[in-house]
């Protein structure tokens, strides 16, 4: 490892997602200040975006300066060996409407991926977390799932939507493809905590196309660790790319489902 190990790291991490957790708690339920729009007029940011960021950035100022780190709102800066991936409030629109599922979301990566990640969910004081050598957890204990060895028409699976209008129409089509083959389909408007509850078994699979690194880099990592599958939904022309993840024993029937345009 470069100058740190995983443990320490991933000790870093928490401290930099508590911070976060501190500010976002601190404005939630509040009137929101500083709201803007950024991709649509339906995409937005506001005041408590910034603040937990800031919080994350201050932490890794202090305790890893030299590394590199890509924030959300503000951007990548540094240039180091090991790179921190921050979504500081993944699930914004929720929070901005009262609704009590959002997160934290941090990552280290090097130049082979991701070396530890933090899903945090400051509500219910859940903190998902997995380094590349060791198990995923959750609250410091090893992660239970339920049994895999079902037919993908027992699961629960978990999505979200752009807000692009024509890409979620597409996505729409998909999904009524979709639903009829699985338990049914849940939409949390949080792609860290998604990926987080398939982790631990409350949710049996993902998949969501348009996500940015700091969307997955964390929960990426967590899911992999817990022993599920990960796969990479390719760009086409008119969609960007995106993920999918299930138990190994399904992953190629959920795949065909939702890697394809909605005219299939």
């Amino acid at each position: 490892m470069h100058d740190a190990d995983e443990s320490e790291l991933l000790g870093v991490a928490h401290e930099a997602a508590r911070a976060a957790a501190s500010a976002l708690r601190a404005r939630f339920g509040g009137r929101q200040t500083g709201v803007k729009a950024k991709s649509t007029p339906t995409d937005l940011v506001s005041d408590a975006d910034v603040a937990a960021e800031s919080s994350i950035r201050a932490v890794l100022a202090d305790r890893r300066p030299g590394d590199a780190l890509l924030g959300e709102e503000g951007g990548a800066s540094g240039s180091g060996e090991l790179r921190w991936v921050v979504d500081p409030l993944d699930g914004t629109i929720n929070f901005l409407f009262g609704i009590p599922v959002f997160a934290v979301s941090i990552a280290c990566e090097d130049s082979a991926g991701q070396l530890v990640g933090v899903v945090l969910d400051p509500i219910r004081d859940e903190c998902f977390s997995a380094t590349r050598s060791g198990p995923s957890l959750l609250n410091g204990e090893p992660l239970s799932r339920r049994d895999d060895d079902r037919e993908l028409a027992r699961f629960l699976v978990a999505t979200g939507f752009a807000y692009d209008a024509a890409l979620r129409a597409r996505q729409a089509a998909v999904l009524q493809r979709l639903l009829p083959r699985v338990r049914d389909i849940r939409r949390l408007g949080a792609a860290a905590l998604d990926l987080a509850w398939v982790a631990c078994g409350r949710f049996d699979a993902y998949y969501e196309r348009g996500l940015k690194r700091w969307d997955l880099a964390a929960g990426e990592l967590i899911v992999s660790r817990a022993g599920l599958a990960v796969r990479e939904l390719a760009e086409t022309e008119q969609d960007p790319a995106g993920v999918v993840v299930a138990p190994p024993s399904v992953i190629e029937e959920l795949y065909g489902l939702v890697a394809d345009g909605p005219s299939q």
